[in-house]
């Protein structure tokens, strides 16, 4: 573990030259944070690092900036490659390098599932410098993309590392690892960390320094986090409770399937809200559709899955609802990282009935804090019951009508309602529900 520093107050101070300094301030990075604080001086030496920081907390620049530093001298084609456990979160860490690197021709390629193949073959004919990626797709092009390799990456990072290193990704990960050289840095970053020292070793790390921005399973202190116990058959009443009480706010809110978010999308658009769903089912077009108008400001609601719980940096989310309490508890340190981010405030409410219990306890435990109870009359609650059961059941047609969960992968019917919607759901007569 690191000695933690005495505070570093400019980028200078830390040996970014002026070229990346001006392209921080351009981006509003006026100070480093305390993960590029620490991290960037032993990027700079070339040493490996393990990084663990609060979501939030600017583990990109912390990566970004040595590697777009070290690619300013070697003028290196496929130099880096970058690797996401999210498609969403693989697009916006190329966001960051290209705006670090927009003044010096870094050209980026992004390889995710759900966009077109060919178009990607095409980006990588163009040489770029570095590769962001998911692990399937890397290696679908690798297999199969001519002339395609990473023989010559002299960096190789995996953000949400703690995903990356588990069993979904094995397989891909084994393959990467065997096509990519030896002699490399390596950078491994996350909010949380797998304790699995030898899945580390395979990543071939060579005495990496580890870094702790904040203790290992922290949230930040700007977040206010509460919990509601509710009774099953009312936990709708409740969501719509608050997101109508707190009606002027950004919210996300969190479901553990694919089908909920539609049908709960539905139900709060029948009651006049402004919410649009994002899950695994979708198209990669339409979920991009679907967030991009969420960071516009067209919805004010976005329902996920945890596929949106990773690394997404969308600074107006003011609030997160846990409508389902995660079964793992590590993946609720990701959802409320969604809000209060970057210094600001943020709530993170989570509404637990009878059969969430167990897995409530395990996030307490984890965060090593008992959480405020939210408070709200139950009677004031249930006053929505009957306009809530009608929006529920208007939304159980519209799913019958749209084929469910049985329609195949893409949800074309759901997403032609997304695309449809911009605020024309039943309006509702409560007035604070119409505020934005």
């Amino acid at each position: 573990m690191e000695e933690e520093k005495e505070e570093v107050k400019s980028f200078k101070e830390l040996g970014i030259v002026d070229e990346l300094i001006e392209a921080c301030d351009s981006l509003g990075w006026k100070n480093p944070s305390k993960i590029q604080a620490d991290a960037i001086p032993h990027a700079l030496e070339g040493k490996d690092l393990i990084g663990l920081a609060q979501t939030g907390s600017g583990k990109t620049g912390a990566f970004a900036l040595p590697i777009i530093q070290a690619l300013l001298v070697a003028k290196q084609a496929f130099f880096a490659c970058v690797l996401s456990p999210t498609r969403e979160l693989a697009i916006q860490i190329a966001e960051q390098f290209e705006a670090l690197g927009s003044g010096n021709g870094l050209r980026c390629a992004v390889l995710v599932g759900g966009v077109d193949h060919v178009q990607q073959s095409i980006a990588l004919g163009k040489r770029p410098h570095i590769v962001v990626a998911t692990p399937g797709r890397l290696v679908d092009h690798l297999s199969n993309t001519k002339g395609f390799s990473l023989r010559t990456i002299k960096y190789l990072v995996l953000d949400e590392a703690d995903r990356l290193l588990n069993e979904d990704f094995e397989k891909s990960l084994d393959e990467i690892l065997s096509a990519i050289p030896r002699e490399r840095r390596t950078y491994l970053f996350s909010a949380t960390m797998t304790k699995k020292v030898q899945k580390l070793q395979r990543a071939c790390l060579r005495n990496p320094v580890k870094i702790e921005a904040s203790s290992k399973y922290s949230t930040v202190d700007t977040l206010k986090q509460q919990y509601r116990f509710v009774p099953a058959k009312y936990k709708n009443c409740y969501l719509v409770y608050i997101l109508i009480e707190k009606s002027a706010t950004t919210s996300m809110v969190f479901t553990r399937t694919c089908e909920a978010t539609r049908h709960l999308a539905l139900m709060l658009r029948n009651l006049g809200l402004r919410a649009i769903p994002i899950s695994g089912q979708m198209t990669q077009a339409k979920r991009l559709g679907a967030l991009n108008k969420f960071k516009a400001g067209e919805c004010n609601i976005l329902i996920c899955t945890d596929v949106a719980s990773r690394g997404l940096d969308i600074p107006s989310v003011d609030m997160v609802i846990n409508y389902d309490i995660p079964t793992n508890s590590k993946d609720y340190i990701h959802r409320v990282g969604r809000t209060a981010r970057a210094g600001r405030s943020g709530v993170a409410i989570s509404l637990v009935n009878q059969y969430e219990l167990e897995w409530y306890i395990q996030i307490e435990k984890l965060i090593g804090k008992k959480l405020p109870e939210f408070t709200a009359q139950e009677e004031e609650v249930l006053l929505l019951l009957e306009r809530v059961t009608e929006a529920e059941r208007l939304s159980r047609m519209k799913m019958k009508e749209m084929g469910g969960n049985k329609r195949r992968r893409g949800g074309e019917g759901e997403e032609e309602e997304v695309e449809k919607f911009q605020g024309k759901g039943k309006k509702s007569s409560n007035k604070k529900s119409k505020r934005r």
